[in-house]
Parts: C-alpha cells; sequence; structure tokens
C-alpha cells in the first residue's frame, strides 16, 4: 500500500478513537455510526497489515503501531487544512474532513498531466471517473480549480496550494507505512533523492554504497535534473532531499541547507592540449573553444563573469562529466569545473589541470531539505551516511585547497 491508496474516511476514524479512546466516544466527532467507525478500523487495520489498537471492556488502546500512524497522519492533515485554508481559512477544517483521496487523486493526475483523458488513464481509472471526482473537489472547495488553456487544462493559485498540501500529505503517509514496517523488523525503506552533477560523481555513491549495505531491501530513487525541478519537487514533496551545491541566500524559506564539504573551480584539459602545461592569459585562453555548464548554474555563473571582458560563449553546455570528458578527450576544448568532480580524473591522467587562478570562493556543497521534514529511520540513516561521505571527502580536498 502507498500513502496515496489510503482511505482519508478511515484516517479520521483512526484518529478520532485514537482521542476518544474507544469506538462509542469517537462516534459523534466524526459523525459515523459505532459500526461504521468499526469496519473503518479493521480495514485500515487489514490495508496496513498492523495491529492498531488493544481492545478490552476498558476500551481501546494505541499499539506502538497506532502511536508512530497517528502522528505521521495528523501531519499530513496539518498540510492539507494549511493549504485549505490560504484564502478560505474559515472553512479549511470543513473542507479537508469533507475531502477524499479519489479527489485528491484526481488533482495530483490533472496537474501532472494537463489533461483528463490522459491524467484517467494514468490513474488507471475511466476518464468521467476522474473528471468527476475533479469536479467533486471543485464544489466542495467553493473554488475555482481547474481552467481550461491552450496548453490544456491548468490550476488556479488556490488549486496548486491545495495540489501541494495533497502531495505533502501522501509523502507523510508513505512515510508512515515505512516506519510500520520498520516496527515489524522490516529494514527496508524508501528514499527519494534529487542530486545535482557533483554529488553523482563523489559522495552520493559513497552514500548509497553505506545504506545498501546495511539495508538490502531498501528502495532508492535518484533524479537529476536542474535544480529549479530538483527544489520544486522537495518542497512539493516528491523527494526527501537535495545533494549539490549549496545557495546563498537560502532558496526558500521552507528548506533548510547543510553544508558536507567546500570545493573550488578550476580549469581542465586533455594531457596532450597544446595549452597543457602553461600558464596561459585570458587572451589566449578566449581563443579555444569551451565545454561548460548550463545556464544560472554556479559554475556557469562564475565562467560567465571570469570571461566578462572577452564575451566568451561556451561551444558546449552540458552537466554531464561523461560527455565533458569525452569531448576533451577528443579536441581541444577547456572545461571549467569543480576539482571535486574531476579528482578521479586527474589521479588517473584522463585529466590535466591548468595552474590557473579564478578568484573563486570555496563552495559550500551539501543537502537541502524541508525545515518541517521528519525523517523515517531509513531516511536519518542515509542522511549520516551522507555526512560520512562528505567528511571523507572535505579530508581529500584539503591537499588541495588554497
Amino acid at each position: 500500500m502507498r500513502g496515496r491508496e489510503m482511505n482519508l474516511r478511515h484516517l479520521r476514524a483512526f484518529m478520532a478513537v485514537c482521542h476518544a479512546g474507544g469506538i462509542s466516544a469517537a462516534a459523534g466527532s466524526v459523525h459515523l455510526s459505532q459500526p461504521a467507525i468499526t469496519q473503518a478500523i479493521s480495514k485500515l487495520e487489514r490495508g496496513l497489515d498492523t495491529r492498531l489498537f488493544d481492545r478490552s471492556n476498558r476500551g481501546m488502546f494505541p499499539t506502538d503501531a497506532a502511536r508512530a500512524l497517528l502522528r505521521r497522519v495528523e501531519r499530513a492533515f496539518d498540510f492539507l487544512i494549511t493549504a485549505a485554508r490560504k484564502r478560505r481559512e474559515d472553512r479549511a477544517r470543513t473542507l479537508v474532513h469533507a475531502l477524499t483521496s479519489t479527489q485528491l487523486r484526481a488533482l495530483v493526475a490533472v496537474a501532472e498531466h494537463g489533461n483528463y483523458s490522459v491524467a484517467a488513464r494514468a490513474e488507471g481509472v475511466s476518464q468521467p471517473s476522474l473528471h468527476r471526482a475533479a469536479r467533486d473537489l471543485e464544489a466542495l472547495s467553493g473554488e475555482t480549480l481547474f481552467r481550461k488553456s491552450p496548453q490544456g487544462v491548468t490550476l488556479s493559485p488556490y488549486a496548486a496550494g491545495l495540489l501541494r498540501g495533497a502531495r505533502l500529505g501522501f509523502a507523510e503517509l508513505d512515510q508512515a507505512i515505512e516506519e510500520l514496517h520498520e516496527l515489524r523488523g522490516e529494514r527496508a525503506g524508501m528514499l527519494r533523492i534529487g542530486s545535482l552533477p557533483l554529488p553523482l560523481g563523489t559522495v552520493l555513491p559513497a552514500a548509497l554504497n553505506r545504506i545498501t549495505a546495511d539495508r538490502p531491501d531498501i528502495r532508492i530513487s535518484v533524479r537529476d535534473s536542474p535544480y529549479a525541478g530538483l527544489l520544486f519537487a522537495l518542497r512539493n514533496g516528491d523527494l526527501d532531499v537535495i545533494l549539490g551545491a549549496l545557495r546563498t541566500p537560502d532558496p526558500a524559506p521552507d528548506v533548510e541547507q547543510e553544508e558536507l564539504f567546500r570545493d573550488r573551480l578550476g580549469i581542465f584539459c586533455a594531457p596532450g592540449h597544446p595549452l597543457a602545461g602553461t600558464t596561459p592569459d585570458k587572451a589566449a585562453l578566449s581563443r579555444c573553444q569551451w565545454v561548460v555548464a548550463r545556464d544560472k548554474t554556479p559554475t556557469r555563473v562564475h565562467f560567465d563573469r571570469f570571461f566578462a571582458q572577452q564575451g566568451l560563449v561556451p561551444a558546449v553546455e552540458s552537466n554531464s562529466m561523461l560527455l565533458v570528458r569525452l569531448l576533451l578527450s577528443g579536441s581541444d576544448k577547456l572545461t571549467m569545473m569543480s576539482r571535486t568532480q574531476v579528482d578521479e580524473h586527474l589521479q588517473s591522467g584522463a585529466l590535466v589541470e591548468l595552474p590557473i587562478r579564478l578568484g573563486d570562493a570555496p563552495r559550500p556543497i551539501g543537502m537541502t531539505y524541508r525545515r518541517d521534514w521528519q525523517p523515517t529511520r531509513a531516511q536519518a540513516e542515509f542522511l549520516h551516511a551522507a555526512r560520512a561521505a562528505g567528511a571523507e571527502t572535505a579530508g581529500r580536498n584539503r591537499l588541495w585547497e588554497y
């Protein structure tokens, strides 16, 4: 089971029983009959394959699993309430009390695909049923959520906020399920990592090898894409952590940055390059073809500053270390890149560094995660592994600091 598949009505009944200490006492607060609550708890326990309550004639008492689940479920509903009150604070709790998982899944699917038919196929439901769920959500909220445009179906600002609450809520329920597995002694877990190019070849493999050695059944997804896309995914609950160059100032008020090590830039070429072994000036460098990072990345910003007077435009823009190395090995091109990222290639002799000071300040490389994120045990162990790998990298980097 995934978090998005959990029944919100069952979860509301579960919370009520936890707080009231019994089914009869909970019935009034969730406006459900005692048999309906009994059935909801039973279905929830079967779906999670977990006993949630110790039952006696004195009441129903939450198990350790129930207490762990309750903490996550309350956080999930808090995310939804925060999103719902952006414009209608008076109706936020009423709206969230009536929401269904089907409606929220429809919202997420339409947002991702921009088309009801495509969204329905992706969800494995009929187009009329998905469209009905989307319209029911719109009627329930009392707001315009979906707008037709030449590009397809788009979301209103209110719907975008509700979408974020849904994604964060679903992510919290995913973590709840992982914690229940952990309580049963199943050391699996789930990680969703966003990575910029530098960590892909340095700290990330080391950290992943550490955690997979301890948790061979863990499920790990690594997404490498431009920073803006990774940050959006992180803030919306689709990623747990980002590894890469840290931003100044903080990129958003709801994220936290943690430094692992510091990096410097350098200019590199193939061993047979005409400039290898020399100390060329900017004029000589500007006559060469260059392969550099894509626009608006920290490395590219420094490249543009360094060659501002020459107006140099790179021949190739790419963040792929493999492509950069192959381009350099088959030509007289140069690159400006992280020294940490090319350290292995310098050690093997595949690349050489030109002895040129770039005037760059050491760049902090580290992890970015949401301030309100509460990692599972597996996620916390990954953070520990990343910190250990970062400390090792920092130790090696001190050899060439200047």
